[in-house]
C-alpha cells in the first residue's frame, strides 16, 4: 500500500483515524496504531510481514538480555551480526554469490528492509550507550519498528527521539493541521511532479538508445529532480501522519540542491541515513579524532557502506565511493566546488545511481558530453521541453523554501493546500500504480 493511492487515501487512513481517536486510552491507540500498521505493511507484503516480526522480537529479547548482562558487548554484538546476516541474505545473497561466480541465489526483497533493520539496530545501539531504556514491553518496541508512517522508506527515526512518546504522547488540534499541511505538500511532490519527471527520465534512461547531449541531460535532470521530489515527499507525508497521531520525526531534508559544497550536501540530503551512519559508524571507529591516515580510512568505509546500504549493484558502490573521493578533494585538499560545480556533481552521480550497470552509466555520461558521436540536441528534446516545461518550472520553485514563505500567509496557503490535494487527487484516479523509489532499499 502506497500513501498515493485510494484505497490509503479514502480507506485505510480515514478508518484508522476514527479507530484512534474513538478512543482514548493510551494502550489502546498504540495497539490500534501496530495492529494497522501490521496491516499496512502486509498488503504488500504478507508473508515477509512475519520474518520482520521475527527480527522484532529477537532485537528485542536480546537489548533486554544486553540491558541487564555484565558483558553487554557481546550481547551487541550478537544482536547486530544477526541484523547484518537478515540484511546479507536478503539483500546481497544474490549479488554476492554472482560476483563469486557462481550460480546466483534469487531471494525476493522485503519492501523497506533496510529502513526497518537500521532502525532496530539504532534501538540496539541506543539501548548499549545508555541513550535509552531497554523497552520491556515487546509490543512497543514493535509499534516504534512497525509504524506505517516510517516503515517502508523512512526516515530512519531514532528510538531515543520517540521514546517518551510511544507511552505519553500528546495529540493536538495544532499539530493535526500541521501534519495535514505537511502530506498534502508531500501528496503534491510525489503525484504531481516526481511521477512526471519519471516518465521523461524513464524514457530517456531505457528507451532513447543514442539521445542527443541535451537529451541526456534532460534525463539526467528529470531524474536529479525525481528522486528529490520523491523522496523528500514520502518524507514529508510520514512526518505529517506522525503528526497527526502525536509523534514528532526529525526532519530528512532541508533543500539539498540548494547546497554550496559536497558536504553542505550531505547534511542537507536523506538526513537520518547520514547522522546514523555518523553516530553507529564514523563516531566510534574514531571519526576524525585519530591518525590522518585511520582518519581517510573511516571516511572510505562510512562511503563504502552507504554505497552498498542502498543496493545490490556495482553502481552503488561506486556512486558511494565517488562521494568519497569528492569529500576528500573538499576537505584535504580544498577543493570548493560552491553551488554550480556540486550540482553538477550530483547530477552526473544520479546517473550513476540510477543506471543498471557501471558501462550503462560511463555510456551515458559519454552522450552528457558528445563524446558518442551524439547531435548536441534533436527535435525530441524540443518536443519534450515544449511539452513539459510547466513541470520543470514548478520542479525548479520546489526545490527553493517557497513554502515557507507561503506558510506566512495563511489564506494564501489554505487555497494553495486544497490546489494541490484537488490536482493530486486527480491525478490518483486517473494514474497506474507508481510506487516510491526508495521502497526498494
Amino acid at each position: 500500500m502506497v500513501f498515493s493511492s485510494g484505497v490509503f487515501l479514502f480507506l485505510f487512513l480515514p478508518g484508522l483515524l476514527v479507530m484512534y481517536y474513538a478512543v482514548k486510552s493510551r494502550p489502546i491507540r498504540n495497539y490500534i496504531l501496530l495492529i494497522t500498521s501490521l496491516m499496512f505493511y502486509a498488503w504488500g507484503e504478507p508473508v515477509f510481514v512475519f520474518i520482520m516480526l521475527a527480527s522484532i522480537f529477537m532485537n528485542w529479547y536480546v537489548t533486554l538480555i544486553m540491558s541487564c548482562s555484565r558483558r553487554p558487548k557481546l550481547w551487541l554484538t550478537s544482536a547486530i551480526g544477526l541484523d547484518v546476516l537478515l540484511l546479507g541474505v536478503f539483500k546481497y545473497a544474490g549479488f554476492i554469490t554472482e560476483n563469486l561466480g557462481m550460480t546466483r541465489i534469487n531471494i525476493a526483497l522485503p519492501i523497506g528492509i533496510s529502513f526497518f533493520t537500521f532502525q532496530m539496530m539504532s534501538y540496539v545501539f541506543d539501548v548499549y550507550y545508555g541513550k535509552s531504556q531497554a523497552q520491556r514491553n515487546p509490543l512497543y518496541v514493535a509499534l516504534y519498528i512497525a509504524f506505517f508512517p516510517q516503515l517502508i522508506a523512512g526516515p530512519i527515526v531514532r528510538y531515543s527521539q520517540i521514546e517518551s512518546e510511544i507511552e505519553s504522547r500528546t495529540e493536538s488540534w495544532d499539530n493535526f493541521s500541521e501534519g495535514v499541511r505537511r502530506f498534502i505538500y508531500g501528496l503534491g511532490k510525489k503525484v504531481l511532479l516526481a511521477n512526471f519527471v519519471a516518465q521523461i527520465a524513464d524514457n530517456v534512461f531505457g528507451y532513447i538508445v543514442n539521445p542527443s547531449v541535451m537529451m541526456a541531460w534532460l534525463g539526467a535532470v528529470a531524474y536529479t529532480l525525481q528522486i528529490y521530489f520523491d523522496f523528500s515527499g514520502y518524507s514529508d507525508m510520514a512526518i505529517g501522519l506522525g503528526l497527526m497521531f502525536g509523534f514528532h520525526f526529525e526532519e530528512n531534508f532541508n533543500y539539498p540542491y540548494m547546497a554550496s559544497s559536497i558536504s553542505d550536501f550531505w547534511r542537507r540530503w536523506h538526513i537520518s541515513l547520514s547522522t546514523w551512519f555518523r553516530d553507529y559508524v564514523y563516531i566510534p571507529m574514531g571519526g576524525s579524532r585519530v591518525a590522518h591516515s585511520r582518519f581517510i580510512m573511516n571516511l572510505f568505509t562510512v562511503w563504502l557502506l552507504t554505497g552498498i546500504w542502498h543496493g545490490a549493484n556495482w553502481t552503488f558502490i561506486l556512486w558511494g565511493l565517488a562521494y568519497f573521493v569528492l569529500l576528500v578533494l573538499e576537505r584535504e585538499g580544498g577543493f570548493r566546488f560552491g553551488h554550480v560545480g556540486t550540482m553538477l556533481a550530483v547530477i552526473m552521480l544520479w546517473v550513476v545511481f540510477r543506471s543498471e550497470s557501471v558501462s550503462q552509466a560511463a555510456g551515458y555520461l559519454a552522450s552528457m558530453f558528445g563524446l558518442k558521436g551524439n547531435a548536441l540536441w534533436d527535435s525530441g528534446f524540443v518536443q519534450y521541453v515544449k511539452a513539459s516545461w510547466t513541470v520543470f518550472a514548478f520542479s525548479a520553485i520546489g526545490i527553493f523554501p517557497f513554502a515557507k514563505t507561503l506558510h506566512r500567509y495563511a489564506w494564501l496557503e489554505a487555497l494553495s493546500l486544497m490546489l494541490i490535494f484537488s490536482l493530486s487527487i486527480c491525478e490518483i484516479m486517473s494514474a497506474s500504480y507508481n510506487p516510491f523509489i526508495y521502497f526498494n532499499f
